[in-house]
């Protein structure tokens, strides 16, 4: 079976093992953010529909269970676009809990539709939420996230602490720095004030270090990054919130109050550890035909840019032999190369 919808799974920072599900199809978002790893928006809205039809998706995850693809430790909603935006996202996350009961079911979001009670409602059958939150300040987020109409901060926010106090699950805030843009003190005060209200149970900053929509957006330095972390760290300690028991302990980030060295799931690797840099063999993947093989490594670069070492540990699949695959397939044309930071990235050409 091609699986159009499934994509992975994927080296998550802050997840694990993560088998992404794309709940869009196209470039649909309520943002057109500068660092976006999939490419700019196409289809700038917040119209609610079912972009992709959760009978599809659940079809895809029930086959990809029954044909003993690898399993993840993180079912992960998310894809070319805002995941909220499908009005069968309920259906979907009960129907990817109840295929793999004993795999967390995440939501990454860009809390734009949270303003929405019927949204707020459908996301608490979700156990993790990863909500992005980059500038509380008007003019910088015009420039980093280019909201569409009927977008405002003020209706983030509010949206955002009210899924708070019913949401029973565990809330990760991510924020994503620009170099120039919105790095600025005046964002880091309001967002320290901003934290602690929220409470989230994990705040990780973080910064570029893969390919963007625009060539504007441009990492941040250390310094920065370790600045920034130290003042949300000490801003986000009132949460004592603890991991809900079907999400497993091992996976990064489920420490209450816990500011993360990981890097960002929207638009950063993860990372040079042994676990995205080495790969281990897997009998269901190295028992795959070349043709499956191939399906799976353009569908996860049609929604992440990454590195042949990433994708070879996150499907276990050898680099030596990837590595002819990757080159047939640039001189194709199906995928093209991106260098950051010194490192070859690779993502499925328009």
């Amino acid at each position: 079976m091609q699986f159009k919808t499934l994509y992975g799974p994927v080296r998550s920072g802050r997840l694990g093992l993560s088998l992404g599900v794309d709940l869009l199809g196209k470039r649909i978002c309520s943002l057109d953010c500068i660092y976006c790893e999939v490419g700019p928006t196409r289809v700038h809205t917040l119209e609610r529909r079912p972009y992709m039809p959760a009978r599809t998706i659940l079809d895809e995850l029930q086959a990809w269970k029954d044909t003993r693809m690898p399993k993840p430790e993180v079912i992960t909603l998310g894809g070319l676009g805002e995941p909220c935006l499908n009005t069968e996202l309920e259906t979907i996350i009960n129907g990817s809990r109840a295929i793999y009961p004993d795999i967390p079911v995440a939501v990454l979001t860009n809390s734009t539709l949270f303003h929405e009670p019927e949204v707020r409602r459908e996301l608490g059958a979700a156990q993790v939420v990863l909500p992005s939150l980059d500038t509380l300040v008007p003019d910088e987020f015009l420039r980093v996230n280019a909201p569409c109409k009927g977008v405002s901060l003020e209706r983030i926010t509010a949206g955002l602490l009210a899924f708070r106090t019913a949401f029973s699950g565990q809330l990760f805030l991510e924020i994503l720095l620009i170099q120039g843009t919105n790095d600025s003190q005046e964002n880091l005060e309001r967002l320290r004030d901003f934290i602690p209200r929220l409470a989230p149970d994990r705040v990780d900053v973080v910064t570029m270090t893969r390919p963007g929509a625009s060539p504007l957006a441009k990492a941040v330095d250390q310094q920065t990054l370790d600045a920034w972390r130290a003042a949300l760290v000490r801003s986000s300690r009132g949460s004592t919130k603890t991991a809900p028991k079907s999400l497993p302990r091992e996976l990064p980030g489920v420490l209450s109050g816990k500011i993360s060295d990981d890097f960002s799931d929207r638009a950063s690797t993860q990372g040079n550890s042994a676990a995205t840099t080495s790969w281990e063999k897997h009998p269901d993947t190295q028992e795959m035909n070349a043709e499956t093989q191939r399906e799976l490594v353009l569908n996860s670069l049609r929604r992440r840019p990454q590195t042949i070492e990433q994708v070879c540990a996150a499907l276990r699949l050898d680099p030596v032999q990837m590595s002819a695959v990757f080159a047939e397939l640039t001189a194709e044309g199906a995928i093209h190369r991106a260098r950051e930071l010194g490192e070859d990235f690779f993502q499925a050409s328009p």
